[in-house]
């Protein structure tokens, strides 16, 4: 990194998290976002009802940017029946419906883009997330052809993938870029790669899963060369404000896997494609439950993953994974652990954990709430500290 970018993002760092960020053409109005979720609940790809509340409520909450689940580019790259889709131009208008409201509501609107390869055709997480089987067809939800790089199958027990030939390889790469386009016709103005966790653009990356020798195989300059076409054929389709985003597993914690060299060495690449930020994940390159490859999870368990990522590129890194306090996240941003923050279950449990956040840094009472609700809640909040200090409490009318 040249020493010009290092102390322009480390002045910027001490911002906090409320600071903007610029994110390639794009500015962020905070750095918290919500990190992309799979909800299952969608039917033949569609956006619903249920995206635009559950998604919703998180651009009320204060978020900066709410990236939308895992869209698949394919039919065959659903991980279940039930994810979204944008691989027809008839998914659009459900989309736009959620990114319209994202955006009118304070947040840039995000979506993931993604493929599950020879992870695709399982059930949902609540009913194991073990692949499909003939039972499951005859209960109207049956199983399909995975494809991967190589035709090695996930874990034991799970199906082998159809190794995809060079022709399926180009008419996958304009998969992506065809998606890509239908996200911005949507109105979405982030879109992010999903390239960790197994699926299809990390297991051409893995040489675990990688086995090929022609020209997307073999050394790490081959097996880099279908995702960095993928990231090259949107970044050169979509326009300059629109920022493009690759989540990656910064290691596979499996031996002959990637590891933080590898993966370090492919940020650089990924930046000079034109990628605007790495969010940093891992693990997933294999179902073996046998073989130990996961992070350790505690408190903001892939910091020094995004630490070393951000290191050696000139754009902003991303970090996701137990980050669950206001103070915990102003730290990771101003000790150069990420320039963005993500937070997934968090969210869940508190859609409005960033206007939360706000007011325990920022001593902000309501004025960055929704008007509908900081109106109600201003005078609430007097009342709650009157009685405090009278020593009246919830039960004082039971003692």
């Amino acid at each position: 990194m040249s020493s010009t970018a290092a102390t322009t993002r480390a002045s910027a760092s001490v911002q906090g998290v409320f600071s903007s960020l610029r994110v390639g053409g794009l500015e962020l109005p905070n750095r918290v976002g919500v990190s992309p979720m799979c909800m299952y609940a969608s039917a033949d790809g569609f956006a619903t009802d249920f995206h635009l509340v559950h998604l919703g409520r998180f651009a009320l909450g204060g978020a900066g940017l709410v990236i939308m689940e895992a869209t698949a580019i394919d039919p065959r790259g659903r991980i279940s029946h039930h994810d979204t889709g944008a691989w027809s131009d008839e998914h659009v208008p459900g989309l736009e419906r959620v990114a319209s409201f994202l955006a009118a509501h304070g947040a840039v609107p995000g979506i993931q883009l993604g493929h599950a390869g020879r992870r695709a055709s399982v059930n949902e997480p609540w009913a194991g997330g073990v692949p499909l089987t003939d039972q499951d067809a005859a209960a109207g939800t049956p199983p399909w052809q995975t494809v991967a790089p190589s035709a090695v199958p996930a874990g034991p027990g799970w199906p082998v993938s159809h190794a995809l030939t060079l022709d399926e390889i180009d008419r996958s790469i304009e998969q992506w870029r065809d998606a890509a386009a239908r996200a911005v016709a949507a109105g979405f103005r982030w879109i992010e790669l999903h390239g960790a966790h197994g699926y299809l653009l990390h297991s051409f990356l893995s040489p675990v899963s990688n086995r090929r020798d022609d020209a997307f195989g073999g050394d790490a300059d081959r097996r880099m060369r279908y995702p960095l076409a993928v990231v090259q054929a949107i970044r050169n389709s979509i326009p300059a404000n629109v920022a493009l985003a690759y989540r990656m597993s910064a290691v596979d914690g499996i031996a002959d896997g990637l590891t933080i060299d590898d993966t370090a060495a492919f940020a650089t690449h990924l930046a000079a494609a034109g990628v605007d930020l790495i969010d940093t994940s891992s693990g997933g390159i294999t179902t073996d439950r046998s073989v130990d490859t996961r992070v350790r999870r505690g408190f903001a368990f892939h910091a020094d993953f995004s630490h070393r990522l951000r290191e050696v590129v000139d754009i902003p890194v991303a970090t996701v994974g137990f980050v669950v306090d206001p103070a915990q996240a102003r730290l990771l941003i101003q000790h150069g652990d990420a320039d963005l923050v993500l937070l997934g279950r968090e969210m869940l449990d508190d859609p409005n954990w960033a206007l939360h956040a706000r007011r325990a840094l920022d001593a902000d009472e309501f004025a960055h709430w929704n008007v509908r609700y900081g109106s109600a809640l201003q005078p609430r909040a007097k009342t709650l500290a009157r009685l405090a200090d009278s020593g009246e409490t919830p039960l004082s009318r039971f003692t």
